[in-house]
């Protein structure tokens, strides 16, 4: 994912906006789920694509080796 420096969207907006376009990959339509219960009642959450983890030294990879 590009996150822009701050002000980013993820600095003003709750985690269940943005956390799956973080985590997930769209569906085929481009689709994710955005915690909107009538939007959201097409998703089976368990069958989205999980995104790759950051490589190792990205700074966007905060775990150690």
């Amino acid at each position: 994912m590009d996150i822009a420096p701050y002000p980013d969207l993820m600095c003003y907006e709750e985690p269940a906006y943005w956390a799956y376009g973080v985590f997930h990959v769209p569906d085929a339509a481009g689709r994710l789920p955005c915690e909107d219960e009538e939007h959201d009642r097409r998703f089976d959450v368990s069958s989205l694509v999980v995104r790759p983890a950051p490589a190792p030294g990205s700074p966007a990879c905060t775990l150690t080796e």
